[in-house]
């Protein structure tokens, strides 16, 4: 072989990692996305059923002493995320900013009672936890009524539900589609030393000194893909938070690191299996099948 033709056949090889190089960051960088707008919309659900308040309304005969001892059991429930102590004339003044009307001017008493608000964590936030609590709160010789919206717990459990089968469904399409382009693209770039295989193999070098430097090539080059789809993810995490202020609010530096630690393994792995078995392909085939 002359050297324009080892030039030529290197000029190939370089031509056919960099391509592998380039589709393995394009679908690394897909699949992070929908990894990225998965954790994010979990977030966004949790923020939401984090944020619907429960109303729990206190007997005209409470104690200031018993409603600060029911106050502090309420702070260390391993449920309550925030609680928040309403006087019947904090709630007419909040009465009267709401409604426009001051209803004291014509009325002898504040009929508003006294009142807790509490917001609760994520996980307590669900139709059949809040029943519990609510039957355990209304146990409460204090406790006049509980309230809170039933019907928008409901459809934020509900569409969370939906959101995350469909996040879901479109994930394993993802991952499916992944697997093969990846495989695919690793298998053209083997396919390309399938004479040198070959050679190895008729001289008697063992599969495992065969596969090695194929392997580390196919590791080297899965993580600079993955090193490629996370810039991407950065770029795009920072163009949606400049453009939308209010995203910030979800920034999340461990939940990024863990992101970008599943691009890079996933990276590696779909890397090191695809490379053993086109490797394999090449080690078991027959010489005169080669050409085909």
């Amino acid at each position: 072989m002359n050297i324009s033709e080892e030039k030529i056949n290197r000029r190939r090889l370089t031509s056919s990692y960099f391509s592998v190089v380039v589709s393995v960051s394009l679908v690394l960088f897909m699949l992070g996305l929908v990894g990225l707008l998965t954790l994010q919309s979990q977030r966004l659900a949790d923020y939401f059923k984090e944020n619907i308040m429960v109303e729990i309304f206190l007997k005209e005969r409470a104690k200031t002493v018993d409603i600060e001892r029911f106050l502090k059991s309420l702070d260390a429930s391993n449920y309550t995320l925030e609680t928040t102590y309403v006087d019947k004339e904090e709630a007419a003044r909040i009465y009267k900013e709401q409604v426009g009307e001051d209803f004291t001017t014509f009325l002898d008493s504040n009929p508003l009672p006294h009142s807790l608000q509490v917001r609760l964590k994520a996980a307590w936030t669900n139709p059949d936890s809040l029943a519990v609590l609510e039957s355990q709160w209304a146990a409460n010789k204090l406790v006049k009524e509980v309230n809170y919206e039933r019907n928008l717990v409901d459809k934020v459990n509900r569409n969370t539900r939906t959101f995350g089968l469909i996040i879901l469904c479109f994930t394993a399409l993802m991952m499916a589609i992944a697997i093969a382009l990846i495989n695919n693209s690793i298998r053209m770039a083997v396919y390309s030393k399938r004479f040198l295989i070959n050679s190895m193999r008729l001289v008697g070098a063992t599969p495992g000194f065969i596969r090695r430097p194929f392997i580390w090539k196919g590791l080297l080059n899965g993580f600079l893909a993955a090193l490629i789809a996370i810039g991407f993810l950065v770029l795009i995490i920072y163009l949606a938070q400049r453009e939308w202020p209010d995203l910030k609010r979800f920034h999340d530096r461990d939940l990024y690191l863990i992101l970008f630690g599943g691009v890079i393994g996933l990276g590696l792995f779909i890397s090191w299996i695809s490379t053993t078995l086109a490797v394999r392909k090449f080690l078991r085939i027959k010489s005169d099948r080669l050409y085909y």
